[in-house]
């Protein structure tokens, strides 16, 4: 599998529990060393941290949650793509700029199904970082992603969008070279494909930047990530001029996907396991694969009139008219 790996990180609200579990260790290594039976206390000290762990991500707050869909050690787009499928073929370029790092995507097998895939790539350390562009796409990237998804349909192949993004580049560069005209055409065109388009949101939704390959039949969130028009820091820097009350932005904006859930903007959460989706990335793909395939079979039963007549209906009646 290709993946740009990085050390384990830890999160200010996760030390608890990773103190219990050094203590853990160090016990089973006194023990072993001195030959001494401690297992009535190692028993006892597992079943504190399991209950510590339980009520630590049960009772996160909406900013802990953006920390969680932030973390370094998180699965991206294409640890997804390369864990689920059995072969994949990267498409590159939008056939006017360049090919834009940010916005990767292509052909895969899973399970004997053809999939286009795409969706935004962050980088793991500093230089893939600036290659990635920190997950920022430029328009070339969201022309890229129409590229792609007109393939797709073309052949008549579902289309898998993963979503992780802090929004689309917002450098001078970008709109000279039509960002706001780029994603707006994506939403228009998604809203028209004939094949299945199921989006996925893996890390961080912002903005145009996620909106803009996140127009599909079915719109479902990973368990710790968030989905809202700005980032809490943003919110705070415009509400309070600093970045100080980004926890209390985010409990305003309700951007976690239980709140989209609640308000209807997606459709469904997908389970993460304790911890998070990079504590287990082989299970967390497996529960994506399985909603992939259930959800499939159900707008394969649609003719693509019904779909995009659906599709349309979905996004047009979001929101409260007083």
């Amino acid at each position: 599998m290709a993946t740009e790996n990085s050390a384990q990180t830890l999160l200010e609200f996760e030390k608890p529990v990773v103190e219990l579990e050094e203590r853990l260790a160090e016990m089973k290594r006194m023990a072993t060393e001195n030959g001494v039976d401690v297992s009535d206390a190692v028993k006892t000290l597992e079943e504190k941290i399991q209950r510590l762990k339980e009520d630590t991500y049960s009772n996160l707050t909406r900013w802990q949650r953006v920390q969680l869909s932030r973390h370094p050690d998180r699965p991206y787009t294409l640890d997804y793509i390369y864990e689920l499928c059995d072969d994949f073929i990267e498409l590159h370029g939008d056939r006017t700029v360049k090919d834009d790092k940010a916005m990767v995507g292509g052909l895969g097998h899973i399970d004997g199904q053809t999939f286009m895939l795409l969706g935004q790539q962050k980088g793991r350390n500093t230089k893939l970082r600036q290659i990635r562009n920190f997950g920022m796409a430029n328009p070339e990237g969201y022309r890229k992603a129409l590229r792609l998804m007109k393939i797709a349909e073309k052949f008549n192949k579902p289309i898998i969008a993963f979503i992780d993004t802090p929004g689309a580049f917002p450098g001078i560069e970008a709109e000279e070279r039509g960002q706001g005209e780029a994603i707006a055409r994506n939403l228009r065109e998604m809203f028209m494909l004939k094949v299945p388009v199921i989006c996925i949101i893996i890390g961080e939704g912002a903005s145009g930047g996620a909106l803009g390959i996140a127009i599909g039949d079915q719109v479902v969130m990973l368990e710790n990530t968030w989905y809202s028009v700005i980032s809490p820091e943003s919110c705070s820097s415009i509400l309070w001029r600093s970045w100080d009350f980004k926890e209390q932005a985010a409990e305003a904006l309700k951007l976690t996907a239980q709140d989209m859930h609640h308000f209807q903007m997606v459709d469904g959460i997908i389970d993460e396991p304790l911890g998070g989706a990079h504590h287990d990335m082989k299970w967390q793909s497996q529960k994506i694969k399985e909603y992939i395939f259930s959800t499939l079979e159900g707008l394969n039963n649609l003719s693509p009139e019904d779909r995009i007549q659906k599709r349309i209906n979905k996004f047009t009646t979001i929101g409260v008219v007083q």
